[in-house]
């Protein structure tokens, strides 16, 4: 069996230059047409007439944020906190109520004590989480974060989404530098190319503009502005159907539970002390009906039966409560038209699936990349320059982007049930191979987790997993068949991997310090 092992760790690593060798003129493509993308910013720009009217003071801020989620929260806070002047505007200052951003992974807190903003996982009944546990055909595997290094209060921490939100808002207004604003952005600004600030309703359906040197868009996944400041290709793969269950324990306490079902996978993970979330994934765009009692037939019926027995009777009783909310599930990687005078983050900017939990690791990532970049600059005044400047922003922020978003769209294609032999055979290896323990699962479980966001690993172990599978096949006699599946899954591996990979951008993602653009230099004072 260790010569299984080391077989497929060769492989793997032969393949994995092969992978990286023929993206690398796909990348230097990619890129080549960086100055094309740029000069097609002032045609996709929404604009808004006239000046602006607000009965705020010319220059009163240094930066607008349109959204006040997590990422905008979090941005508001972390430039108020350098001593920016900051106006948020958010379309409703109310308590958010959410079925998905609910699971921050470690590397994601990581990012939040880095940010002084640890303590908004207090008073909201979070709860740590210290990995998952991995469920397939009535066998489980618990994998573990690899935390050993940190400090004890390190872990993932699982809430309702909107507390989580109203802490970080509130920690954002305590500044006396940072205003929130209830309100509706309808457009933004735009004069000779640059964007000013931007249109918006107030709550009393009051029409005001307001302008700053610098606009930050992260409206969410609905963004209706991405259009003006990047190329939006979404995808919706999958739905997921929330549940909530209660009076009822989880099988490994304070592990989020992974169960690999049929047509895809069924999530579990604690929401505070009495709670645990449930979310069904359902393959495509179309969902069974919830008014016509479908929905509770499918859940029942389909759903059931695959879940663990010590969550049986509240996921029934969950059924039955009526209390079914959905939400459709949507990647789109970030390929954005430098704008001066305005960014996208958050949602807005990039998404991917959210079946490993990655999107506020990402966010929380990008703020502080953003808030390094802009701490030597006095003001934001020069436009054109500070946009230039910030291009580096779109590289530095690759390395540990790309590798949350290609782990979360490769492995849920992987996750997914298919009958496709090659993809069964994939999709048994992946758990195989994880339940191995040590590296095979340590290394998989710190990508995830954001502790270890490397590109070049996630690739290896991909690649491993599939060697793997295909070592599975050939021993201990292969026959003709089995070859031809084994042949089927690397292809299949690859089919897989590499769009992903090409989408997020070849050479940033692996050869980041080859792009000119990391290396950009701040405009002078």
């Amino acid at each position: 069996m260790l010569d299984t092992y080391v077989f497929g760790w060769i492989i793997c690593a032969a393949l994995s230059v092969f992978v990286i060798r023929n993206f690398v003129f796909a990348g230097k493509k990619c890129c080549a047409s960086s100055e094309t993308d740029a000069s097609m910013c002032a045609e996709n720009i929404t604009t808004a007439a006239g000046e602006c009217r607000s009965s705020m003071r010319d220059g009163e801020f240094d930066v607008l944020i349109v959204g006040a989620g997590v990422a905008g929260s979090a941005l508001a806070y972390t430039l108020g906190k350098d001593g920016r002047q900051v106006l948020v505007i958010e379309r409703d200052l109310s308590e958010p109520d959410r079925i998905v951003g609910e699971l921050l992974q470690p590397g994601g807190y990581l990012k939040l004590i880095e940010l002084g903003l640890e303590d908004c996982v207090d008073k909201i009944d979070a709860q740590q989480v210290f990995g998952y546990a991995l469920f397939k055909d009535g066998k489980h595997i618990r994998l573990s974060y690899p935390l050993e290094k940190f400090h004890s209060d390190v872990a993932g921490r699982s809430f309702h989404n909107g507390r989580f939100i109203q802490r970080m808002r509130e920690k954002a207004a305590s500044l006396p530098n940072v205003r929130l604003e209830q309100g509706t952005v309808t457009s933004l600004l735009e004069e000779k190319g640059v964007i000013k600030g931007v249109q918006y309703k107030t709550k009393d359906s009051q029409e005001l503009s307001v302008c700053a040197p610098f606009t930050i868009v992260c409206d969410g996944c609905f963004s209706n502005l991405r259009r003006s400041l990047c190329d939006p290709k979404v995808d919706v793969p999958s739905c997921f159907v929330g549940l909530v269950l209660e009076n009822c324990e989880l099988p490994c306490a304070n592990h989020g539970h992974v169960i690999l079902g049929e047509p895809s996978p069924v999530l579990f993970y604690p929401i505070s002390s009495t709670e645990i979330r449930c979310l069904v994934d359902v393959p495509g765009q179309k969902v069974p009906s919830i008014s016509n009692g479908e929905m509770a037939k499918y859940l029942k019926t389909v759903i059931a039966p695959q879940v663990p027995h010590e969550l049986h009777n509240a996921f029934i009783a969950a059924v039955d409560k009526g209390s079914i909310r959905t939400m459709p599930n949507r990647s789109m990687p970030a390929a954005p038209y430098p704008t001066p005078g305005a960014l996208l983050m958050g949602d807005a900017f990039n998404m991917r699936h959210p079946l490993t939990g990655g999107g506020m690791t990402v966010a929380l990532s990008d703020i502080v990349v953003l808030r390094n970049l802009l701490r030597p600059l006095r003001d934001l005044n020069d436009a054109p320059s500070l946009c230039k400047y910030l291009e580096s922003f779109y590289t530095l922020r690759k390395p540990v982007a790309s590798t949350i978003n290609t782990l979360a769209g490769a492995l849920y294609k992987v996750f997914c049930a298919s009958s496709d032999p090659a993809r069964k055979e994939m999709r048994q290896a992946c758990f195989d191979y994880l339940s191995l323990g040590g590296q095979f699962s340590e290394g998989p479980i710190s990508l995830l987790s954001g502790l270890n966001p490397r590109p070049l690993t996630l690739v290896l172990h991909f690649f491993a997993v599939a060697t793997y599978g295909v070592g599975r096949l050939l021993l201990p006699f292969p026959s003709p068949k089995r070859m031809w599946i084994g042949l089927r899954l690397i292809s299949s591996a690859s089919g897989i991997i590499m769009p992903i990979i090409k989408a997020e951008g070849v050479r940033q993602m692996f050869f980041p310090a080859t792009v000119p653009a990391y290396y950009r230099n701040p405009p002078a004072a």
